[in-house]
């Protein structure tokens, strides 16, 4: 394909160097919906070359003490916040998002997954234990696993990426990361600044490319004993069928479709702000984002004219505007599959209260080919409705009433995934009730999004496997062993 402007052109980071190619693949800007970035489109035997790169310096990364590996992830965030600014530039315009979210969401997680880990790894503990009759005693230990194969989604780039290198590293393994072909390039700066924070050559290894050619072969490659994925429900199956030979390790987080439930006792005020974030943050892109509301009938019609009319002021366009609320979907395809689950809705007698279809989208000129799609109320849905129980990933929410307590615990649980629930109530014994009901990982009751990541993340049935946080993250990038001694 001919470009007419030049392009940004990533580089594959393997043994602590820039590596060319062979083949790239297009990646665009969603904000305009022209081609910006090549990003090299790896395959086997780049994968092989970046573990065998990473089995290199498997042990003398595995032999750093703790606070000699938490002093280099504390020095690789010191210099991404030096560079917050450029990365949140970047971030916003690789996956769409509003330059607000980059700045204050995605890049200063980026820089806390690192200063986090670096804590956390130097306070674990191991078990003890004494059989005096038998003059024995027992402890555990615990040493980095190998070489960690991480595949990181394209919603929350680097944002998910740290996530996953941080533990991964301060526990003294070595990883061979993959992030999402069409939101690479804060993968790609992060690269630059490794050896300046002092991460040896080949601990840190970043292949770029599809998940059918790199993240095939990484996840089936023989001396990558455990994988760490966040994405799809559907490639989660995949990947669980193709490491099932190896036996490997696997840390799956995967979809949601989240319902939030709102009782006649609720603050109108701070539920609906909080549920309007909570479904239309990063366009709708988190796996944690509302698309169920249920809503008691008591306040079911005054909730719905007030969130419909503040979903009407969330300002859609061009993501590098500071006033802007919702930028870009991270592509075409994406769009369109949204834009279809509004269409399903109508087909099935729903009524779209606002957004896609109904409300009318100006964008600065220079956006117009872009993915942009309005914050979308969706009422009178059928709770088997596909927009009821399949994830759509996008700024579309469903409201729609119910009774009894009894009745709403059994609604929200009706469907495959179990990530997150929201519960507002002002009854202190009902959110506990309530949310011990719930299946689902995490439940926010009266909030959304705030996380303390010494507790567990993950969820239940369909929405994954393991948990992610101080505690799980070091148990699933450690191996136990239990000695004995006699005495």
């Amino acid at each position: 394909m001919a470009h007419s402007k030049a392009l940004l052109v990533l580089e594959n980071f393997i043994g602590g160097k820039f590596v060319p190619c062979s083949s790239y693949i297009d990646s665009y800007n969603p904000s305009t919906g022209d081609v910006y970035c090549r990003v090299p489109d790896s395959g086997k035997e780049e994968v092989e070359a970046a573990v065998k790169s990473a089995k290199a310096a498997f042990p003398i990364w595995s032999s750093k003490s703790p606070l000699e590996r938490s002093q280099i992830l504390n020095k690789l965030a010191d210099l991404i916040e030096h560079d917050l600014e450029a990365f949140a530039q970047a971030e916003s315009k690789d996956q769409g998002k509003t330059i607000t979210f980059a700045r204050t969401v995605d890049i200063p997680r980026a820089v806390y997954n690192f200063r986090f880990f670096a804590s956390s790894i130097l306070h674990h503990t191991t078990e003890c234990t004494e059989m005096a009759t038998m003059g024995c005693m027992h402890y555990t230990s615990r040493a980095p696993v190998g070489v960690a194969g991480l595949i990181s989604p394209w919603n929350l780039p680097l944002y998910l990426l740290t996530w996953k290198i941080a533990p991964a590293i301060a526990c003294g393994n070595t990883v061979v990361a993959k992030p999402s072909e069409m939101t690479s390039v804060t993968a790609w700066m992060m690269c630059k600044l490794l050896e300046k924070a002092g991460v040896p050559h080949g601990v840190v290894n970043i292949v770029f490319g599809t998940g059918t050619r790199a993240g095939e072969a990484l996840i089936c490659h023989p001396d990558v004993p455990l994988i760490s994925f966040t994405g799809s429900t559907l490639t989660a199956q995949r990947i669980t069928e193709k490491s099932a030979p190896h036996c490997k390790r696997l840390s799956l987080e995967l979809g949601g479709k989240n319902p939030a439930i709102i009782f006649d006792d609720a603050d109108l005020t701070q539920c609906i702000a909080t549920t309007l974030r909570s479904s239309f943050a990063n366009q709708g892109e988190i796996c944690l984002c509302t698309s169920r509301i249920f809503v008691q009938r008591g306040i079911y019609s005054e909730f719905l004219k007030r969130f419909v009319a503040e979903a009407k002021k969330w300002k859609v366009g061009n993501p590098s505007d500071p006033t802007v609320d919702v930028g870009a979907l991270i592509s075409k395809e994406h769009l369109e599959k949204v834009r279809s689950y509004v269409k399903k809705a109508q087909a099935e007698g729903a009524r779209v209260l606002c957004g896609e279809g109904v409300d009318s989208l100006a964008l600065p000129t220079g956006n117009q080919k872009g993915y942009f799609m309005l914050p979308t109320v969706i009422a009178e849905v059928k709770d088997e409705s596909c927009c009821m129980q399949e994830e759509i990933f996008g700024p579309v929410t469903c409201v729609v009433a119910f009774d009894t307590e009894e009745e709403v615990i059994e609604r929200a649980n009706s469907v495959k995934y179990g990530l997150a629930a929201t519960v507002w109530s002002s009854n202190v014994g009902r959110v506990h009730r309530v949310a011990q009901r719930l299946q689902a990982g995490l439940v926010w009751t009266n909030c959304w999004l705030v996380r303390d990541l010494n507790l567990p993340f993950g969820g239940m049935k369909a929405s994954g496997i393991g948990r992610e946080g101080a505690k799980d993250s070091y148990e699933f990038f450690t191996e136990v062993k239990t000695i004995t001694i006699k005495h």
